[in-house]
């Protein structure tokens, strides 16, 4: 059985490039082994970056050993609930794709905090410096 969303729907991709997940497939599906719930689909922005390498979760620098090309503002990824947790309490929240972040989220997460940060993101993030 697949995973849903926090909707209740069926758990859209998140990202593919970079490519994201804990099986690096662009889906925030958890599964059994991924017990950090990498479940957030969320937008990276400057602030939450900084605060996540300032609390000690670097996701700037790439770590090939683990097929992580490091983010950069703009990307999406699939964070783990408890980083997504501690920087919303922080101020700092990363905007959330609803439809592609796993209901596991909700384990940690309470739906509210991520309404809160929700956006919807084009296929191309680019065209969005059109408007």
């Amino acid at each position: 059985m697949s995973e849903r969303n926090v909707l209740g729907g069926d758990l859209e991709q998140c990202g593919t490039d970079p490519m994201t997940g804990f099986h690096r497939d662009g889906s925030c599906s958890c599964g059994e082994q991924d017990i950090g719930l990498h479940a957030v689909c969320a937008v990276m922005t400057e602030d939450f970056l900084a605060h996540q390498r300032a609390v000690g979760n670097d996701l700037v620098t790439p770590r090939p050993e683990w097929s992580f090309p490091g983010l950069v503002p703009g990307d999406r990824w699939c964070v783990v609930a408890a980083r997504w947790l501690q920087a919303y309490d922080a101020g700092v929240a990363a905007p959330v794709v609803l439809a592609a972040t796993s209901e596991r989220a909700l384990e940690v997460v309470p739906l509210e905090a991520l309404r809160e940060h929700s956006v919807d993101v084009p296929d191309d993030p680019g065209s969005l410096d059109a408007l």
